[in-house]
């Protein structure tokens, strides 16, 4: 009776392989390389190389399998995780205490925002770090590198609108193939050197960020590298559930992590000069060219996964109500979860590009990666202590001691890689200022909008009262009328009524609500009320995980009563014209501005909510912010 779960836990832990852990599972390419980094002073003499081995050995351990794997795994928001859902439900839990909750959307609205520069320079060193290897067989590869990961990258995000359903059910099985390629190298460098192991003592990473000065802090810039794929372990919690991610973890990815980290320090204990690429060279030399390709892939699948999570993170921004729509593609009949968000994919690909090419090697890179994850990690764990201690309501002792003993590592961390700005470290930090700028801008200009067109509003059942009295003409046919607030007239209405002077036979007013929970179940997903005169109010309702579609809500009203045919029906909507005029009480004029070329440039709401084209008809309404 227990073999089904067991094997789909297996089965749910290989597919995790390739979507959870690409990223953490491709430092070290570059970690332990840039840990022993000769810019840090200091020297690579088997005592520090044990230290270092340790240190890594021992963040592996707090923030990844303690911080990650057994705390914030549990705050997944309805089976989902993420920041964005962590956001969601740190508010939700401090509802009793509404002075809180500005502070904790912008700490998280800014965490998520970073994401996006950790979703720009994760493909660019992964696959450049990977592709370098071509450099440790023969120096004629040199000229190549840089061409060759920008045209890999460029073919990767060429086929994102295909969809990754074919290419995805190999992801797993190569990862786990990547995975014991790393453990075996490492078991054979480490029975040459068996030393290293003493790295599992923790004195010695106690030693070796204490014993150098100002040069230990800066080195755990550095440090930091072998970790910063955490995050997506929470990401990506919904998609395959906290037993598989953990099963993972602890059976195949941590071991295999620690077993190639231990082998390249065991390495370079044995030649110094193998820091040039210990990873590369911690390989037999028949194994290079093959490892190279090996690691191509397992870079390949770990950019993919950070794509995907911009496209995820993107979608839930805009349900969430903190970017305006965009056109969202699905690319699976079968999996919900596979989309693809054109606007996303081409503005990533540009500037990853322009980072593979202006940064030009790993090293480089490595100088600017870390501080954007940092954040977001940060981030979480603020979050987190607002899920634990008014959430599940765990006694305020403990709640501070168990995320302040991570805070703690987190800003310790996050200050490091902050040494890194002047170095790159600006890069990502900018991407993501100009991310929360867009986002909270679009957030608070909602908010405006919302208070002006609330101001100007005619409540809805005394004005079809007053309405259906007048005996208008009434014409067959269905109008359907979208408004964002269920118990206003909607604008479309009045322009409609304006235009055409008459009625049709049944009115609709469709009001679309996203919640701040990832799923909305099906028996709670429609309310429908009969106004009268053959008028009706229909609430849909849905998660930041749902996607909305206005013809399958409208035949669930057939359990109401409520009887329409989606290519019958005409859909009003209205259109706002944005005018900044920098009114009191609203935003800088600079901020109108933007917030205005963004709703003129907003996606569809016809695609958006899946509504027929051919039956939408668009009433323009001018706004002033």
């Amino acid at each position: 009776m227990n073999t089904p779960p067991r094997q789909g836990t297996a089965t749910l832990s290989l597919l995790a392989l390739g979507v959870v852990y690409g990223d953490i599972g491709t430092s070290p390419l570059y970690a332990v390389k840039e840990t022993f980094n000769p810019e840090h002073g200091i020297p690579l003499t088997p005592a520090n190389i044990i230290g270092g081995l340790s240190t890594l050995f021992w963040m592996l351990m707090i923030v990844v399998s303690l911080k990650y794997v057994i705390l914030v795994m549990r705050a997944d928001n309805r089976g989902e995780g993420g920041i964005m859902a962590l956001l969601a439900l740190a508010t939700a839990s401090v509802k009793n205490h509404p002075g809180w909750t500005g502070s904790l959307l912008v700490i998280g609205v800014f965490g998520a925002s970073l994401f996006y520069g950790d979703a720009v320079l994760t493909p660019a060193i992964s696959v450049l770090s990977a592709v370098e290897g071509l450099e440790v067989g023969t120096a004629a590869f040199k000229p190549y590198i840089v061409p060759l990961a920008t045209g890999i990258l460029i073919g990767l995000f060429l086929i994102q609108r295909h969809g990754t359903g074919v290419v995805g059910l190999v992801f797993g099985p190569v990862c786990a193939l990547w995975f014991a390629a790393l453990a075996a190298v490492g078991v054979w460098n480490i029975a040459r050197q068996p030393s290293i192991l003493a790295a599992l003592n923790p004195a010695h990473a106690a030693g070796f960020i204490t014993g150098h000065g100002f040069a230990s802090f800066v080195v755990l810039g550095s440090v930091l590298l072998a970790i910063t794929g955490a995050e997506t372990l929470y990401a990506d919690v919904g998609h395959f559930g906290k037993r598989a991610v953990r099963f993972a973890w602890f059976g195949l990815v941590a071991p295999a992590l620690v077993l190639n980290y231990f082998g390249q320090g065991a390495l370079l204990i044995g030649d110094a000069k193998a820091l040039e690429n210990p990873f590369y060279l911690s390989y037999p030399s028949w194994a290079l060219y093959p490892m190279v390709v090996l690691a191509t892939a397992a870079t390949i699948i770990a950019s993919q996964a950070t794509i995907s999570g911009a496209y995820s993170m993107t979608r839930q921004a805009i349900q969430l109500g903190y970017l305006p729509r965009m056109e969202i593609r699905h690319t699976s009949a079968k999996t919900i979860g596979q989309i693809y968000i054109p606007a996303v994919n081409w503005t990533l690909l540009a500037v990853v590009a322009a980072a593979v090419v202006g940064f030009g090697s790993s090293s480089r890179l490595a100088s600017a990666y870390g501080v954007a994850v940092m954040g977001t990690m940060l981030a979480t764990t603020f979050l987190t202590f607002f899920v634990v201690r008014y959430g599940w309501r765990y006694p305020l002792w403990l709640c501070l001691v168990a995320t302040g003993f991570f805070m703690l590592i987190d800003a310790t961390l996050f200050g490091a890689a902050l040494l890194k700005i002047h170095d790159g470290g600006w890069f990502p930090l900018a991407l993501g200022a100009a991310v929360f700028m867009i986002m909270a801008t679009w957030r608070r200009g909602r908010a405006i909008l919302s208070e002006r067109l609330r101001e100007e509003s005619v409540p809805l059942e005394p004005f079809l009262k007053s309405l259906l009295a007048d005996r208008l003409t009434r014409v067959p046919g269905t109008a359907v009328l979208l408004t964002a607030a269920a118990e206003t007239t909607p604008h479309a209405l009045l322009h409609s009524l304006k235009h055409y002077k008459v009625l049709h036979q049944q009115i609709v007013f469709l009001t679309v609500e996203f919640r701040d929970v990832p799923w909305v179940p099906f028996e709670e997903r429609v309310v429908c009320d009969r106004l009268g005169g053959d008028c009706w109010r229909v609430r849909a309702r849905y998660g930041f995980m749902n996607q909305p579609d206005v013809p399958r809500v409208l035949e669930e009203c057939r359990a109401f009563g409520l009887t329409v045919e989606p290519m019958e029906a005409s859909f009003f909507l209205s259109r706002q014209t944005i005018v900044p005029v920098r009114a009191a009480g609203g935003m800088a004029l600079w901020r109108e501005r933007l917030f205005a070329a963004m709703a003129r440039n907003a996606g569809n709401a016809s695609s958006y909510f899946n509504i027929p084209a051919n039956r939408v008809i668009e009433l323009g309404t001018r706004v002033e912010l």
